[in-house]
């Protein structure tokens, strides 16, 4: 059995070394253990120093790119290198490294294919009562979403197996984190949370600038990927709501029709119109979303069909493009 840490970093030169270093070499279950390090366009010393820790796998982007397609990027280099289980984590050493054993016990054991680490961040003292109060409702959000039950859905340490990893497909331009667990509970992919335990802040974070920034850019994330997987729902109710609008302008308009002689109130019926003509082409807009996304399923189902015929042809020692 396979475990591949893999950490994305963005200038993290004064903190990369502590979490290498904090990260346990054996562990139980485990009988190869490797390190993938994403750097992400920096602009310090950060390869530098995962070079020096004798980081095996180190992937560097010229400029960069986001915390999304830093967490994609480790994801392939860490299949590529057989993994059997891939663990991500930060590079600030926010989370306890001691705690991997218990992150992929689940997976270990058969009982999930997917593990998120708990922070419990009610209890972590120098987390803002605003910030739990978002986090709180932000991941009940996701919950509802995706049909899970995780309790800190933006929580980073978490541990995939390979057919998880696999199937995951990672969109989004912002941050991984509440777009994996949605698309895992549409796969219907095994998700479990444990409990770990934090280390003492480091630095403030450099995915947002501002919670209000962070609350925008995640409300559209999880809009816009629930609607990928859940297009007709989503379409089914703007469109119904227009219709009902319409319906009752045109019932307030046949009122006062009959009440008042025929006299009046003629903008009830525009409006009437104007609502019922756009519920109906959002009706309309949902049933083609909804054939897209059927599609989108299809291609993603290939997608993972090739990107497991690739592993394997690299664990034989033959090209992909052979034949």
């Amino acid at each position: 059995m396979k475990l591949v840490i893999q950490i994305p970093c963005y200038n993290e030169e004064p903190y990369l070394e502590r979490t290498l270093r904090d990260i346990p070499r054996q562990i139980p279950g485990i009988d190869e253990m490797e390190f993938v390090v994403v750097d992400d366009g920096s602009t310090d010393g950060t390869a530098e120093v995962a070079r020096r820790a004798g980081v095996q796998h180190l992937v560097r982007f010229r400029n960069r790119k986001g915390l999304a397609q830093a967490f994609m990027a480790g994801l392939d280099a860490s299949l590529k290198a057989g993994a059997d289980i891939i663990v991500n984590t930060d590079a600030d050493n926010q989370y306890c490294g001691s705690d991997i054993p218990q992150l992929i016990e689940p997976i270990l054991a058969g009982e999930a294919d997917m593990v998120i680490g708990d922070r419990t961040i009610e209890k972590l003292p120098h987390v803002s009562p605003l910030k739990r109060f978002l986090q709180r409702w932000g991941s009940w959000a996701v919950r509802r979403i995706s049909g899970t039950d995780i309790p800190d859905c933006t929580s980073g340490f978490r541990a995939y197996n390979r057919e998880a990893a696999l199937r995951i497909n990672i969109v989004s331009q912002f941050t991984y984190t509440l777009e994996a667990i949605i698309q895992g509970g549409k796969k219907n992919i095994a998700i479990a949370h444990v409990p770990v335990r934090t280390n003492k802040e480091t630095r403030e974070s450099r995915l947002f600038s501002s919670l209000w920034e962070y609350v925008k850019r995640s409300l559209s994330t999880m809009v816009r990927i629930y609607t990928m997987y859940e297009a007709f729902k989503v379409f089914i109710f703007i469109g119904t709501v227009g219709l009902l609008l319409g319906g009752l302008l045109s019932l307030r308009f046949l009122y006062f029709y009959f009440t008042s002689g025929g006299q009046g109130h003629l903008q009830s019926l525009i409006f009437a119109a104007i609502f019922m003509i756009i519920g109906f082409q959002v009706l309309l807009i949902g049933l083609v979303a909804d054939i897209i996304s059927s599609n989108r399923r299809l291609i993603e189902d290939v997608l993972y069909r090739i990107r497991k015929m690739e592993l394997h042809a690299g664990r034989e020692g033959i090209p992909p493009t052979s034949k």
